[in-house]
């Protein structure tokens, strides 16, 4: 194999990673025809074609995956030895970060980390994907730079850091029969509809098992995906919406909210990354970022 400079070795980390031509385009904000021909300067260079056409898209060939975690380790090595060795100017800085999230918490931090990243570092973008299975593989393949949510212990591998609590809240439409109540009572809630939230398509919850201590149970009328979804729901219909306070306090506008009649456990917000990026410069500046935004919220809302 011919020497390789080290923008085709981050092209085809690119390429290795997202598994198709667009998809590292969009990573490294190239054009499509432009990753194309890279793309063929790196076969020639390889000696393989490195990806082939199965049905309507492409598979990558036994020496491509033979190359994807040398060349991942080589790319992260010299960014890192480059960081080290320049001073870090954010300004000038071209990254894509991929922050996976749900939609509560794109509502309420993604306006402000935007803002941050088109005043600081206005060449560089941040795209968010929704929140499936959390996994390991995800951060460590580099696919997603930061989870942030409601984060379970992924093992050693995975670093957390807190950064907000919140607790679920009941959301009603302003004409709701319960809108005259000042406080809302346990009773008056079982006996209520209720949609929720459930990326899996779960039933019960912390909630239920509250009732269930007071002898009460309630009808689930609606499960939905995400909170959008049942405060959308909520809005035009008689049912509750027992999602969390903060995540949800930018999308709830015209709505009435009452606190739970009876303790429910507090969630704890986290970002989430693997060990690979703790020496990252500009990893490090956005984890900076999102946690000072977070801390401002809490200061904003305290719980």
């Amino acid at each position: 194999m011919q020497s390789m400079d080290l923008n085709l070795l981050v092209a085809l980390d690119a390429l290795l990673a997202e598994g198709s031509v667009t998809g590292a385009a969009e990573r490294l904000q190239l054009s499509v025809p432009a990753m194309s021909r890279t793309l063929d300067r790196i076969r020639k260079m390889v000696g393989d074609p490195l990806f082939v056409r199965a049905g309507r898209g492409l598979v990558p060939t036994p020496r491509a995956e033979q190359l994807r975690e040398p060349v991942r380790l080589l790319v992260a090595q010299a960014r890192q030895l480059l960081a080290k060795e320049q001073d870090f100017n954010v300004a000038h800085m071209r990254r894509v970060f991929t922050i996976r999230a749900d939609d509560g918490m794109v509502a309420l931090l993604g306006p402000l980390i935007i803002q941050k990243i088109t005043q600081l570092a206005p060449r560089s973008t941040i795209r968010f994907i929704a929140q499936g299975k959390q996994d390991v593989i995800a951060l460590r393949e580099g696919w997603v730079d930061l989870d942030i949510g409601v984060i379970e212990d992924l093992g050693p591998e995975i670093v957390r850091q807190s950064l907000l609590r919140d607790q679920f809240i009941a959301v009603f439409r302003q004409q709701h029969p319960l809108g005259d109540d000042p406080a809302l009572s346990a009773v008056a809630f079982a006996q209520a509809q209720h949609v929720t939230v459930s990326r899996r398509g779960v039933l019960n919850g912390p909630i239920d098992v509250e009732l269930g201590k007071m002898g009460l149970s309630r009808h689930i009328s609606a499960v939905t995906h995400s909170f959008a979804e049942a405060l959308f729901i909520a809005r035009s219909t008689d049912l509750i919406a027992s999602v969390p306070n903060l995540l949800t306090s930018t999308m709830r506008e015209g709505m009435q909210y009452r606190m739970l009649p009876f303790e429910t456990p507090f969630s704890t917000i986290s970002q989430a990354w693997h060990p690979r990026y703790n020496g990252d410069t500009e990893h490090q500046w956005l984890r900076q970022i999102v946690f000072e935004i977070c801390q401002n919220q809490l200061q904003a809302h305290p719980a």
